[in-house]
């Protein structure tokens, strides 16, 4: 897959088949979407091109509102568009200059001009320009002046629930990993470079990879215990999690803390990708470090019971 952070630079293509959104998450119902892009550029002999938007659009239009938790990075996003095969990703700097772009200039300057489109094809309700007032008609109503067909795909729903990227982020704000997972089609992560702790979990028998914490607009599972995979150096490692403020060694700092199993190496500094795979308990505060310890022995016999090892 081509990235491409310069609209300027963007390549001619023959036959463009586009698609256009933020992809928070690129979840089961963005999935949808892509699948189709791919499968009419090979119709057509022609490419496959993603236009997302970073930053995420309601951060930069509502910056005071910073409340707004991403399932991806930008750089996740790409590798998870990379995943399913995308030719040509065009990253487009989100300002709040851009926000003002109208419809009709969306269309002639982009999607003509710069992409050469062939065929747009777009998620249910998807809306574009400013104040979002491009729609599905107004494309159709456009195309035959300016030479792309659209395709519009129906609304997805799971078990009649209709999958957002806001429903995956209240799940996980709410532990609720099955279903986020579900949404998602594969197991939420994080990443994140392990850092020095106070080495209190390696006194009683449980070191941790303390890790450092994502960039702010980065959602962070609810706080609790996890069942994970820890991915480091290539290897798939089962580990469990623990996300909260430490209450019982009175801790003031939200922390992420992965105890590996069966693992003793030095990894400060290391990249570590976390895959959540079980919410397992809530966190809480013991009466000190020998019930902590009495409790984290049976958080790790329910991790080997999840992850089967």
């Amino acid at each position: 897959m081509e990235v491409i952070r310069d609209i300027a630079s963007f390549p001619h293509l023959s036959f463009p088949v586009v698609t256009s959104g933020t992809f928070d998450g690129v979840h089961i119902g963005h999935q949808k979407i892509l699948k189709r892009v791919i499968e009419r550029a090979k119709e057509k002999d022609g490419q496959s091109v993603v236009i997302t938007y970073w930053p995420h659009p309601r951060l930069v239009l509502f910056p005071e509102d910073n409340k707004l938790k991403l399932l991806s990075t930008i750089e996740e996003r790409i590798e998870q568009l990379r995943s399913f095969g995308v030719d040509y990703l065009l990253i487009i700097p989100f300002t709040k200059e851009f926000s003002r772009t109208s419809s009709r200039t969306f269309i002639t300057d982009i999607l003509v001009k710069a992409l050469n489109t062939k065929l747009l094809v777009i998620g249910y309700d998807h809306r574009f320009g400013k104040n979002r007032e491009g729609s599905f008609e107004n494309l159709k109503a456009r195309s035959q002046q300016y030479g792309f067909e659209v395709e519009e795909i129906p609304r997805q729903d799971v078990d009649d629930v209709a999958v957002s990227s806001t429903k995956i982020r209240k799940a996980l704000e709410n532990g609720d990993i099955e279903t986020a997972n579900l949404y998602l089609g594969r197991k939420y992560s994080l990443s994140s470079v392990v850092t020095e702790g106070d080495k209190i979990g390696r006194t009683i028998g449980f070191p941790t990879a303390n890790l450092e914490l994502p960039d702010a607009p980065k959602l962070i599972p609810a706080n609790g215990v996890y069942a994970v995979y820890a991915y480091l150096d290539g290897k798939k490692l089962p580990a469990m999690m623990n996300i909260g403020l430490r209450p019982t060694v009175s801790g003031k700092n939200l922390t992420l803390e992965a105890h590996i199993l069966d693992f003793n190496e030095n990894i400060y500094g290391k990249r570590i990708t976390v895959e959540f795979i079980e919410h397992l308990r809530n966190e809480r505060m013991f009466s000190g470090l020998d019930e902590l310890k009495g409790q984290l022995a049976k958080d790790e016999a329910e991790t080997r019971r999840a992850l089967k090892v």
